[in-house]
């Protein structure tokens, strides 16, 4: 085992970890005061559930053993339940650093992947029956799709697709699953009568400043070692952001006159997507490209739920869905061999296209059956008299901002 890869794989993970509050602050600025905390609780909650859940079976299920349907492996076996024989060597997995990281790396990835689809459903949907769908989506959808594509199974094997940090894992996972939700959920009281605007895009700004600052973990500790390769990942991914954060805010000056925070933060979130995939695979001017698609593309991907007529309240589809697609196509193109191993070329395409069809059909199907199933059992939204008040009071008992005892 090296030394230097550990303390670098365990400071992705803290990393990693930071995020999920950097999204929880990134999305409570957007949502109106009355609903601060609880938006915060549902990003905060994913960091509980999603142990649990990985620590019994979770992790398990995506990375240990295989269970196949003829050639194809689908699903991990319960091999490694309750992380029984995980132990301290680095036996299981043959990496340079202990097992127990390893596991505690790609935790990380399965707290901040459901707590993305928050974004979707804010300002309207129950606590309870988040917790519900939070733990159940982890074993239902996560550890399969995870085991897909970094734990041997068919994604990556068969299919032949590649997926360096979670385009297909974390970002159309979650975004597919985002969408599906929302159709289930309906669309929040006002939504296309009323303007709802974001209460503080300072918090926005400082969520997405923790989101940007741990991504370098969420890439760079991809390439599982304090090696060249992290590098490149560091910096494809700041190249990635600078640019797809700047072309946003142009083409917002462009369309509508004036340039805005609130542009920037999101430009920068869908560069960050859309290199995730791509990070270890592409040199610096690859990485310019996708941050230039993702930050043109993503802005115009804003007008889909106006023109489909679905709810998605923080545009988790526009930027996880529509810029981990990007990420994961224009890697199969752009890819240079001497970076990651993969060239790009119209057959890697083919296989990333192919990859991104069987992820984003699988979560969504399984997420709109999921949020069904619940919405029948224990009801899915809240009251109306609930999200007229605010889902802070009436489900939390608590307020963001008291200005008086």
């Amino acid at each position: 085992m090296d030394s230097g890869d550990t303390a670098w794989l365990l400071t992705s993970c803290a990393l990693v970890l930071l995020m999920t509050p950097g999204l929880a602050f990134f999305y409570g600025g957007m949502v109106r005061s009355k609903n601060v905390l609880g938006m915060l609780m549902k990003n905060y909650i994913a960091m509980g559930v999603v142990t649990i859940v990985w620590v019994l079976v979770g992790a398990s299920l995506a990375f240990s053993g295989s269970t196949s349907i003829g050639d194809y492996s689908v699903i991990g076996d319960f091999g490694l339940w309750g992380l029984k024989d995980l132990g301290l060597s680095n036996e299981l997995f043959g990496m340079s650093y202990p097992d127990n990281v390893h596991i505690s790396f790609q935790l990380m990835f399965a707290i901040i992947t459901p707590a993305l689809i928050a974004g979707a459903i804010a300002e309207r949907m129950k606590f309870t029956a988040w917790v519900a769908f939070v733990a159940l989506w982890s074993i239902l959808v996560y550890s399969p799709v995870a085991h897909w594509v970094w734990g041997g199974g068919f994604i990556a094997e068969q299919v032949g697709a590649v997926d360096f940090a979670g385009g297909l894992v974390v970002h159309i996972n979650a975004g597919a699953a985002a969408l599906a939700l929302v159709m289930v959920l309906g669309p929040r009281l006002g939504f296309r009568r009323e303007v709802i605007r974001p209460h503080s895009l300072p918090l926005t700004l400082l969520g997405a400043g923790l989101l940007w600052f741990g991504w370098f973990g969420f890439n760079g500790g991809s390439a599982f070692a304090a090696d060249e390769f992290a590098g490149n990942a560091f910096l494809t991914t700041q190249i990635a952001a600078a640019v797809a954060a700047t072309v946003w805010v142009l083409a917002e000056a462009f369309t509508h006159g004036k340039p805005t925070a609130l542009g920037f933060a999101s430009g920068a979130i869908a560069g960050l997507v859309a290199i995730t995939p791509a990070a270890g695979f592409v040199g610096p001017l690859g990485s310019l490209a996708i941050g230039a698609a993702a930050g043109l593309i993503c802005f115009w991907a804003l007008r889909l739920k106006f023109m489909l007529n679905f709810d998605d309240s923080l545009d988790v589809v526009a930027v996880h869905l529509v810029g981990g697609i990007i990420g994961a196509l224009l890697l199969g193109l752009l890819a240079e061999e001497a970076y990651g191993g993969v060239a790009g070329s119209v057959e890697q395409l083919g296989r990333q296209a192919l990859s991104v069809v069987i992820a984003l059909t699988y979560s969504f199907a399984v997420s709109w059956l999921l949020a069904k199933a619940l919405d029948v059992t224990m009801g899915l939204r809240a009251s109306e008299v609930d999200e007229r008040g605010g889902l802070d009071l009436a489900l939390h008992g608590e307020q963001s901002y008291a200005l008086s005892e």
